[in-house]
């Protein structure tokens, strides 16, 4: 196979989806006749910066490092995250990126995403080898504290879960069905959450601390951007950014510590298993991600890869949100299976939600239905090709697949086809990562009991 004059190959195509092509493979093939140095830093927060090192090929293969540099900034703005992308060896590309992240530009939605995280514009600046910044990364421990009458709230898009825990043990747990990401009033999600927090509080003689784990890219304890408020006019945004420790206040003096939800999800698999190096894929209504190292400790990455690119083909399919093509969120998430369900001669009722149309093809599985197998084996290769780049940015030992798609029959397939392809492609990952779902052990942690672990005591 051959895209932009490089060849690359893989021998287990998507079943589903023959024209799928997965950047990291390509990128590698591409890499091996790629001599002229070139550098990637993003700035964050606090003067972080991550640098990394690569090559382009030059002459004819103006086009390949042109689609090579941007998926890669890409990657890293949405994987690393940061508003100031400096790029080395390569002023025409990198002139022709700060066109597409502007205001009017191609990638206008990352421009945009950028500026209300990081409360300023994004900005891509080509410089030279002595202007280049040099790397400053700093990995902070999360979580881990057991002691005590704690709360972990779990703040999903569909519904919210809260536990009281008393040194690590649940004594209460709830879920409730809320709202959302359709209401407007900030005041709804604030009174949900702070019944929550009092529903968990009457279960235990004292509150010492509060865990939250959200969805969204977060600043400290503010969500910066987040689904679950998406509704939110934009002049109330104020109310959101406090609201987790706004309604910590209704509770007590007690310390409070919001993190993202992939996060930890990663931090209740370290929890369970004491080995780190884990990332974490919630295949759900989006793909959330997170990642804690070999110590347990978060990168401060903000691991927002449902909108990073896994799939080069022209024909990929659109995210309707970010405008842009081939994202992980068409792929490891509920959008992934109704994608599929067509090619798999599978019609889904158009007046049903993303959730019900998930639903229907998993029963569909649970009875053998061929076309809603391939569906999930697909998915499966997906993810197994999708390794090669993920690994290229996480040092990755294991690999959590968690989520609404990945349970039942469909579930398992996912994890043995994604298996499956590693040991007959990529044997050196096959040998390195251990795909799996969650077992016992970090069910019974589970995400509201890890998120009570996350702030330390007074």
């Amino acid at each position: 196979m051959n895209y932009l004059g490089i060849d690359y190959e893989i021998k287990n195509v998507p079943v589903l989806d023959e024209q799928f092509i997965p950047f990291g493979v390509w990128a590698r093939e591409y890499l091996k006749g790629a001599t002229l140095p070139i550098a990637v830093a993003v700035e964050r927060e606090d003067g972080l910066i991550s640098v990394r090192e690569s090559f382009i090929r030059g002459g004819e293969f103006a086009e390949a490092d042109f689609r090579y540099v941007e998926r890669l900034v890409k990657f890293e703005l949405w994987s690393i995250g940061g508003f100031r992308v400096y790029l080395r060896g390569c002023d025409d590309i990198a002139a022709k990126l700060a066109a597409a992240y502007s205001p009017e530009g191609e990638r206008a939605f990352d421009y945009g995403f950028v500026g209300d995280v990081y409360e300023k514009p994004l900005e891509v600046v080509a410089c030279s080898e002595a202007d280049f910044p040099a790397a400053n990364e700093s990995a902070k421990q999360i979580g881990g504290h057991m002691e005590g009458c704690r709360i972990g709230f779990d703040a999903g898009g569909s519904d919210r879960k809260v536990s009281a825990v008393i040194d690590g043990e649940s004594v209460y747990s709830e879920e409730v069905v809320w709202f959302p990401k359709v209401t407007e009033d900030p005041e709804y999600h604030f009174n949900e959450i702070v019944t929550a927090f009092k529903t968990a509080a009457s279960k235990m003689p004292r509150v010492d601390a509060i865990g939250v784990s959200s969805a969204g890219t977060f600043v400290g304890n503010s969500p910066m951007v987040a689904s679950l408020f998406i509704k939110v006019p934009r002049e109330r945004r104020d109310e959101v950014k406090s609201i987790y420790d706004r309604a910590g206040k209704e509770i007590g003096d007690v310390p409070l510590v919001v993190a993202n939800d992939g996060d930890v999800t990663a931090l209740a698999g370290f929890m369970s298993t004491g080995s780190g190096d884990i990332l974490g894929i919630a295949m759900g209504t989006s793909e959330a991600v997170g990642y804690v190292n070999a110590d347990g400790n978060v990168l401060g990455w903000i691991n927002e890869l449902a909108f990073a690119p896994v799939d080069l083909s022209p024909n990929a399919m659109q995210d309707e949100w970010s405008t842009d093509f081939g994202v992980g969120c068409k792929y490891f998430s509920q959008d992934a299976v109704i994608k599929l369900a067509p090619t798999a001669g599978i019609e889904l009722d158009p007046e049903l939600s993303p959730a019900e149309k998930l639903k229907v093809v998993q029963g569909l599985a649970n009875e053998g239905h061929a076309g809603a197998l391939d569906i999930f084996r697909s998915i499966g290769v997906y993810l197994a090709h999708t390794l090669v780049l993920y690994s290229s940015f996480y040092e990755i030992k294991t690999l959590l697949v968690l989520g609404r798609v990945a349970s039942g029959v469909g579930g398992d397939l996912v994890i043995s086809e994604c298996n499956r392809v590693l040991a007959e492609e990529y044997p050196e990952l096959a040998e390195q990562i251990n795909v799996t779902l969650p077992d016992e052990m970090m069910r019974r942690v589970g995400q509201s009991v890890a998120a009570a672990s996350l702030p330390a005591t007074k």
